[in-house]
């Protein structure tokens, strides 16, 4: 938790509401009270009277002992697409892009030490993980998160080495100036190629997207397998198609070269 200016601004209940609904994931489909209590840390009783409430707002439904969510949890994240254009700026590139690649191309932007898909073009599936808008995945192992990272604040770079670099593969950089040294390879090529770090087969690289004012504001990436392709034929006939749907999406954004 991060604390605002006045720590009795902070409304813990919402908190406690938020952490109940993000309990609802792939392993925990159909939770009961216990299983969301544990996921929580909170009390059964308080639990229960979130997810009353929740109900009784139409985000939840009883089966019984098991609790799933209802479709209306959808609207939060179509709030969020209909207040930022970028999206709907960036998905017909997004397109254009896995069309010319044959590969899925997506849109992510950085919450805390984690990215989290705001736009996705899918050809197969190369992760374990049924990746979709709104997936997190963290930012320290991937090339979305690497482009982002590079263009971000100091303090939130010292923020995800202060949180440690597991090992999620063999192949993951784990020593913090290791980590530094990537991020300054990143910021002076303009792209990130990431391979294996994140989950074994996965080879994805990915460049920023620039708002007016320069500032990076997401990373679009394209993603496929070593097993189709290799880090250098990625570098050689995918990072030029990235760069140019990159700078397209940027200037809709209304970047111009001028002000990077």
């Amino acid at each position: 938790m991060t604390s605002g200016p006045d720590e009795r601004d902070f409304i813990q209940s919402i908190e406690r509401g938020f952490a109940v609904l993000l309990a609802f994931d792939e392993e925990r489909t159909t939770p009961n009270l216990a299983e969301l209590a544990a996921a929580t840390g909170l009390s059964r009783p308080a639990v229960r009277r979130i997810l009353l409430t929740l109900q009784r707002l139409g985000y939840v439904r009883n089966e019984g002992t098991r609790w799933t969510l209802t479709p209306r949890v959808l609207s939060i994240g179509q709030h969020y697409s209909a207040s930022h254009a970028m999206i709907e700026i960036a998905q017909p590139h997004l397109l254009e892009l896995s069309a010319k690649t044959g590969e899925s191309a997506s849109l992510a932007a950085l919450d805390g030490r984690d990215v989290v898909y705001v736009a996705r073009v899918p050809v197969r599936r190369i992760m374990s993980i049924n990746v979709s808008v709104g997936t997190r995945v963290p930012a320290f192992a991937t090339s979305m998160g690497r482009v982002l990272l590079a263009w971000a604040p100091e303090v939130v770079v010292d923020d995800v080495l202060a949180a440690g670099l597991p090992a999620l593969t063999r192949y993951t950089v784990t020593d913090a100036d290791a980590f530094r040294s990537r991020l300054r390879q990143v910021r002076s090529d303009g792209w990130s190629i990431v391979a294996e770090e994140l989950e074994i087969g996965l080879l994805s690289v990915a460049a920023p997207v620039h708002d007016r004012t320069g500032e990076v504001v997401a990373a679009l990436a394209s993603s496929t397998s070593v097993g189709r392709s290799s880090a250098e034929e990625v570098r050689g006939e995918v990072v030029p198609l990235l760069l140019d749907a990159a700078e397209r999406i940027s200037a809709d954004l209304g970047h111009t070269t001028s002000t990077r």
